[in-house]
């Protein structure tokens, strides 16, 4: 039996939900550990009497350890397994971002944020992936999308409980505790995760482990033998890399890649400067924070847009998301000056678009690449958007430090939302003279 025709024919069983909400908490504590060092930065700056364009490094060292923890750490899943590498991944981000609370200077804090990228890095993609091949193909995009809307549901929540941990108990009290809690998730993982029954499948396991552990979504299992849809087989990393600059997949590939870049700019440039940029306006200290954390939490919206992506073209729908979020975006920096109330709501607006396309672009690259390659592909993907982070998070230095107006600021971050975009409708395009290629072959064969 196909391994996916078993998954849509049962309901939504408890150990799926299990599955989920592990998953769930991995991608919370990953937006919460990426997210906490903007957080503490003023106190940083205040506390060590640096400036400004002493933080860059630290605010970039994470993203630069994410962007090659997912390139270089996040494939080897499809060689290792999903549970190995994810455990693993989360164990280095949990026990490093401790150890960040110790760190006496800015080398020490600048190695160990870097350490914790890594992890943060090659997390990610594999729980996406390793939830995805649990879900059922109709719900698959909802399902997926709610899960990573823990990510920026994990990033507001840093910044609210920054707001009132760090003025009570110090910036390192935040680290503490960003990195104990996922550190017992990687115990309570280690000991229910299962391993993806697709990547069983694709390495020649037993069919009795095969069916031990889909028979707890349905005793039915016990009385089949399964198999991938597709003949599949491992590939290298030089064979992963052909196939996804083969023709097939060179236009959709290049889009993905752009797309998520471009995405982590924006998203990075609001999180890890917002509260320095409104300690500079003489605002309340809390507000930074808040506000920042409000921004991240409008990945919410993504559990709509999984819906949606079910039911409708995903291209389009992540298209009209990033279209009206490069208008809010541009926006805000005006409103600023109008009224803070505005600025608020343009905010968790702008913030609810984008991170809703952004937490939308994992399963939509999940569903584009074939079993034997779908968390390199994925992770790769995901690694070359957190250089978009580094990126974002190093321009905006760049505009705050030459005392560029937050007009100006808010324009230039509305560009990357506009380019995500043209990269949807691009691979869209491609996509449909793919489809329309092989309609017309299969047009000839039948004559």
């Amino acid at each position: 039996m196909h391994i996916q025709a078993f998954l849509d024919q049962h309901g939504w069983s408890n150990f799926q939900w299990l599955i989920f909400v592990m998953m769930f908490f991995v991608a919370f504590f990953d937006g919460m550990d990426t997210a906490v060092i903007g957080y503490i930065a003023p106190d940083l700056i205040r506390d060590w009497q640096i400036s400004k364009v002493d933080l860059v490094p630290v605010l970039s060292a994470a993203l630069i350890g994410a962007a090659i923890g997912a390139i270089v750490l996040g494939p080897l899943a499809d060689r290792f397994g999903r549970k190995t590498l994810l455990l693993f991944s989360v164990f280095i981000f949990s026990c490093s971002c401790m150890l960040s609370s110790f760190a006496q200077n800015l080398t020490q804090l600048e190695i160990l944020r870097f350490i914790t990228g890594l992890g943060l890095g090659a997390a990610l993609p594999n729980a996406v992936t390793l939830l995805s091949e649990y879900c059922p193909s109709h719900k698959r995009a909802f399902i997926v999308n709610t899960m990573y809307c823990g990510f920026p549901i994990g990033a507001a929540t840093g910044g609210f409980a920054a707001a009132y941990i760090v003025p009570h108990f110090g910036w390192e009290s935040m680290l503490l505790l960003s990195g104990a809690l996922p550190l017992l998730l990687a115990m309570l993982m280690a000991w229910l995760l299962p391993e993806s029954v697709r990547y069983l499948l694709l390495n020649g396991a037993d069919q009795s482990r095969i069916q031990h552990i889909l028979q707890k979504i349905n005793a039915l299992a016990l009385q089949q033998n399964f198999r991938l849809e597709a003949k599949s087989r491992q590939l290298s990393a030089l064979q992963s890399m052909r196939m996804v600059f083969s023709s097939k997949f060179l236009v959709g590939t290049l889009s993905l890649w752009l797309c998520f870049f471009c995405g982590l700019m924006i998203f990075y440039s609001i999180i890890n400067w917002m509260p320095v940029l409104f300690k500079e306006a003489d605002m309340p200290p809390h507000l930074g924070p808040v506000v920042s954390g409000l921004f991240a939490l409008g990945g919410v919206g993504a559990m709509l847009n999984g819906w949606l992506m079910d039911h409708f073209n995903g291209n389009y729908v992540i298209a009209v998301c990033t279209f009206f979020t490069a208008i809010c975006v541009a926006l805000i920096g005006p409103a600023l000056h109008l009224s803070l109330t505005f600025f608020i709501i343009l905010m968790i607006c702008a913030g609810t678009l984008q991170n809703t396309a952004q937490s939308s672009l994992p399963v939509l690259a999940a569903n584009f690449y074939p079993t034997a390659v779908r968390t390199t592909e994925v992770s790769w993907m995901c690694g070359i958007g957190r250089f978009g982070a580094v990126a974002g998070t190093m321009c905006m230095g760049y505009l705050v430090n030459n005392n560029i107006g937050w007009s100006q600021i808010f324009t230039v971050l509305a560009i990357p939302a506009a380019v995500m975009t043209l990269c949807m409708l691009i691979k869209n395009m491609s996509e449909a003279a793919r489809d329309s290629a092989r309609f017309s072959l299969s047009q000839q064969d039948a004559e």
